[in-house]
């Protein structure tokens, strides 16, 4: 029994690992080669990290493997809701601030008679 679960492991590793190199050459030559711009470039990149962090959690870390309490799900649901919270709630501060200083504030009587 032990030795099929070392080999699934490793297989499992293999996979993780060979597919983290394809998306991140993929990724690399998108941007060297200047296969994609602008918009195209940008979400072509996000999906690749996405995916990458996907099968990096699944092959690497076993979240959502576990049978019953799910700890680790949980734990990185929680993880990723605070995460959300704080660049979400950064980025909204920072656009407002920056909104807020851009405003083109009123001349004063003195500069109005130039």
């Amino acid at each position: 029994m032990e030795e099929h679960f070392k080999k699934a492991t490793a297989r499992s590793y293999t996979f993780g690992f060979a597919s983290c190199i394809i998306l991140t050459l993929t990724a690399y030559f998108l941007v060297f080669y200047r296969l994609l711009t602008g918009y195209a470039l940008i979400l072509t990149l996000s999906g690749l990290a996405v995916i990458q962090a996907i099968v990096q959690l699944v092959f690497f870390l076993y979240l959502g493997k576990e049978r019953k309490p799910r700890i680790n799900l949980l734990t990185f649901l929680f993880m990723a809701l605070v995460l959300v919270v704080i660049v979400g709630g950064s980025l909204w501060i920072m656009y407002s601030l920056n909104e807020r200083t851009m405003m083109t504030h009123p001349k004063s009587p003195t500069e109005r008679s130039r």
